[in-house]
């Protein structure tokens, strides 16, 4: 038996180490997880409430319109119900428009680095990928539109970006598309959209109305607290949802994550305080890199990259072996540093106490 040529070579997502995973190989009793950009207040109570009065539906199939979670982000954002499509999680919303628009002799435009399901569902479409480098941890918007053809199908915008948390912003968002061919889908991932506070930073939902051929994506699983459930979902015209929704598989997002989702965007005030105690959090990050020397990108994200000028990964073992997982930077390109998730008070207290002690260990400080 053969699986299909595009698969063979391609790995799995390696997803960072589970707390579970740390205890047992370190002997660790307490563990702070900071890899995977989780809200670390947790998620809105009036989300728990919704989940506990689904459980005695578990029996029956999910809505797989998700009509109430459908009408209320469609009143939030101020769109149409049928200009919106739902994933298991924002992964399967890029899985579904690579399935629609991407096959062999297509290309797909993205930054590199950049969030890597890109990538590898284009590779199991078939089609060809053209990475554009980052300049200083941005965007090379100028090169993407070099590389663009008449083969083109997909451009990529991580905005912010992940791993480096920084932004394109609404000017240069704005020349971008008014330059891209008809032809080309333009897809904005907006997963940390909640988090980002520059004055500039796009406001994309509006421009559906002037791109045709632009779609937005959010999640529910970073700032709203709810990555064990996996929602997410996409917002573009009528026309290209209507085009793409026989590629998403029926009811792939569940009762309960529909619920949850629905009640948490009713609890903005849950939204606000979360991103107030990220900012204040972030801040303090960026004096300490400052007072000790270390480069890093501003973030309009719950992360924060740092480039110590050392192996990644050996900062990376240095926390893990002291009870902190941050995510190594050469999982992620960008091999000198770490990407640390913005977490509580408490947390980033001891992630920078063991900064601090590495940097003295190494007479970096």
């Amino acid at each position: 038996m053969q699986v299909k040529e595009s698969l063979r070579g391609l790995s799995p997502y390696q997803p960072g180490k589970s707390i579970e995973e740390v205890k047992r190989e370190y002997g660790l009793p307490d563990i702070i997880k900071l890899a995977s950009n989780e809200n670390p207040y947790g998620s809105s109570p009036a989300a728990k409430a919704a989940i506990a009065a689904e459980l005695d539906r578990l029996a029956v199939y999910p809505d797989g319109y998700a009509r109430t979670l459908r009408e209320k982000v469609a009143k939030y954002l101020g769109v149409k119900e049928t200009q919106l499509l739902f994933g298991n999680g924002s992964d399967e919303v890029v899985q579904i428009l690579c399935r629609a628009f991407l096959e062999p002799g297509a290309n797909t435009v993205m930054a590199a680095p950049t969030f890597p399901q890109y990538r590898h569902n284009a590779i199991i479409e078939r089609a060809e990928v053209r990475e554009v480098p980052l300049v200083d941890g941005r965007h090379d918007l100028e090169a993407m539109l070099a590389v663009i053809d008449e083969n083109t199908r997909i451009v990529w915008i991580c905005n912010p970006n992940n791993p480096t948390g920084t932004y394109v912003n609404d000017n240069e968002l704005r020349a971008f598309l008014d330059r891209v061919p008809r032809h080309v889908l333009v897809v904005v991932d907006e997963a940390y959209y909640e988090y980002a506070t520059a004055p500039d930073y796009p406001q994309t939902v509006p421009l559906l109305n002037e791109y045709e051929q632009l779609v937005v994506m959010r999640t529910f699983s970073k700032a709203y607290g709810l990555a064990a459930l996996r929602v997410g979902y996409g917002v573009a015209s009528e026309t290209l949802i209507r085009a793409v929704e026989p590629a998403r598989e029926p009811f792939n997002t569940s009762t309960i994550a529909q619920a949850a989702a629905a009640a948490a965007l009713d609890d903005q005030a849950f939204i606000r305080a979360c991103v107030e105690r990220n900012r204040a959090e972030l801040e303090r990050y960026y004096r300490f890199c400052e007072e000790n020397g270390l480069k890093y990108y501003p973030s309009q994200t719950n992360f924060l990259f740092i480039d110590f000028g050392l192996d990644g990964d050996e900062v990376f073992r240095y926390l893990l072996e002291r009870g902190v997982i941050v995510r190594s930077g050469q999982a992620l390109g960008l091999p000198t540093g770490v990407r640390v998730t913005v977490g509580t008070k408490e947390q980033n207290d001891r992630v920078l106490e063991l900064v601090s002690q590495l940097l003295r260990e190494k007479q970096l400080a």
